[in-house]
This record gives structure tokens, sequence and C-alpha cells, in this order.
């Protein structure tokens, strides 16, 4: 599986972004499709996942309320709707794919190039 983040970009605070996420390749084998965002000198930590079949959707409370994770499974695509952005949100954002089980429980075998969201203040 091959994964390919988009849209980034720089935004002020209070403003809105979506961010994109082609999938291609054994797209079957996907359980769990998750964003995962590291901020300058912190841990790569998951933003939001969802189920790639089905339904299920999983936010981290710093998220919760203003993000929502969407997918298309006829185009292999997942997004990251986020708005009220803050200079906390700053971060290379990167989707990542599981082939057993999805939120936090998974765990991603496959990774984006991640793309870099810059939020001024």
């Amino acid at each position: 599986v091959q994964l390919q983040a988009s849209g980034g970009g720089l935004v002020q605070a209070g403003d809105s972004l979506r961010l994109s996420c082609a999938a291609s390749g054994r797209i079957f084998s996907i359980d769990g499709m998750a964003w995962f965002r590291q901020a300058p000198g912190r841990e790569r930590v998951i933003v939001a996942g969802i189920k790639w079949k089905g339904r299920g959707t999983y936010y981290a409370d710093s998220v919760k309320g203003r993000f929502t994770i969407s997918r298309d499974n006829a185009k292999d695509m997942m997004y990251l709707e986020m708005n009220s952005l803050t200079a906390e949100d700053t971060a290379v954002y990167y989707c990542a794919a599981s082939r057993s089980d999805w939120g936090t429980r998974a765990r991603y075998n496959y990774w984006g190039s991640g793309t870099l969201v810059t939020v001024s203040s």
C-alpha cells in the first residue's frame, strides 16, 4: 500500500484546511486509516482514525469538535477537515494505514510522506 498526503500549507489562526490522503496498491488489505502529526521537538501522535470498511472514527481530545476525518472508498481517499486552527496544530501531518484493527489499537504498517501545516497566530 502506498500513501500520499497533501493539502498542507501556511494559514492563520482560526482558518480551516483540508488534508487529503491518496491510497494505492493492495487497498483491500486495509482495516483502518489514521492521521498522525508530529510537531517540532515532539513525538508523533495520532490525531484521528477511521475504519476503512464499516463505521467507526476516533479523535484525540485536542482536536475533538474541530477536526473531521472522512473517507471515500470509491476513490481510495481519506480526508482530514481541520477547522478553528491554532498555533498548537502546527506540525507535519502523516496519513497511515493498518492491516489489522483501527484507531489507537492498530499497528500502522504503511505511512505517507507527510504534509506540513503551519498555523500563524
